[in-house]
């Protein structure tokens, strides 16, 4: 862990920041999810009573901008939850559907934060790393003015979204991971929990997984055009040592918050593999009395079990007991 962090403050990745994002040319191989993406509805506000939209939370790109919604039940301050959308690290925002499970929480006294970050359009890793961060740091900075809870914050993602909320867990005090230029640098990154849907960790192994698995994939993730390869900056089988760097579980540590794991046993897009063996690295660290995984029979990726209102039970039952409601 300390060679890695050496590693990574030298300036090992410099290549990745200064390589030009490759999502700016159209990807075959992201058809299914660039399809899944574009049928996103709206986000479902039920349970909200309150709102401010579109808030910025730095000033380095347009897509660093938030959503804040109040719960009708409970009372400020509010246990907040940052919700971070997913989408391959390429497509996705913060005010569709895909954040409808986080959003739950408004009927369970929760607020939501949800938040955008530089897509690998824009920005390659760490930028996304550095979003969800200043993200946080605003929201605690920010948390009297909009009756939240800076003592209780926890990062919920899915997909994409999850690898950021897990790094959120796994790499609090980082600095090699948190550019502190972004605002609010007198206060920490550092969440309470997080909820992992379905989320990728170890990119470089993602295809390996699918073929021992059996299960036929909907992305081949080492090509030049995956949203691992554009997230990165360069093809992802190219850089196996690089991609260690946007691993959560390369990090992990005893001070890692706990953790909520979620996925589906036949989801084409990220392997089950995924989670399992994030869940096992951190229970050995942390205690299996700090990290619940789940695994829902025949769910795929993001599909309608993840909303059932048993599943998200659990969910909640985690997060109250961690939070100490």
């Amino acid at each position: 862990m300390k060679k890695l962090a050496a590693c990574f403050t030298a300036g090992i990745l410099a290549m990745c920041m200064n390589t030009i994002a490759m999502a700016s040319e159209p990807s075959a191989n992201m058809d299914s999810l660039r399809e899944m993406m574009s049928k996103m509805p709206p986000v479902n506000t039920q349970g909200a009573i309150s709102k401010w939209l579109d808030v910025p939370y730095a000033n380095q790109s347009d897509a660093q901008k938030l959503d804040i919604y109040l719960p009708t039940e409970g009372k400020a301050p509010y246990p907040a939850i940052i919700a971070i959308h997913g989408g391959g690290f390429v497509f996705g925002d913060k005010g569709t559907s895909e954040v409808n499970a986080p959003m739950t929480g408004l009927k369970r006294g929760y607020a939501v934060v949800s938040i955008n970050y530089r897509l690998a359009g824009e920005a390659v890793f760490p930028a996304a790393v550095y979003d969800v961060k200043a993200a946080v740091r605003f929201v605690k900075a920010n948390a009297e003015k909009y009756g939240l809870d800076p003592n209780r914050i926890v990062a919920w993602g899915d997909s994409a979204g999850a690898n950021l909320a897990s790094m959120l867990g796994t790499t609090a005090g980082n600095p090699a991971l948190e550019d502190l230029t972004q605002g609010n640098a007198e206060q920490s990154s550092r969440v309470n929990a997080v909820v992992n849907f379905f989320g990728p960790t170890d990119f470089s192994v993602m295809d390996a997984q699918f073929k021992a698995s059996g299960k036929k994939p909907l992305q081949i993730h080492n090509a030049a055009d995956s949203g691992e390869s554009q997230y990165m900056g360069v093809q992802i089988s190219k850089i196996p040592n690089l991609v260690k760097f946007a691993n959560p579980q390369s990090y992990i540590s005893k001070d890692t918050v706990p953790f909520f794991l979620m996925n589906g046993s036949e989801d084409p897009i990220v392997p089950t593999q995924q989670s399992e063996d994030f869940a096992k690295a951190l229970q050995a660290v942390i205690g299996e009395d700090k990290v619940t995984y789940v695994q829902l029979q025949g769910a795929g990726h993001g599909t309608a079990e993840f909303e059932e209102k048993e599943n998200l039970d659990k969910v909640f039952q985690f997060l109250d007991k961690q939070l100490k409601r």
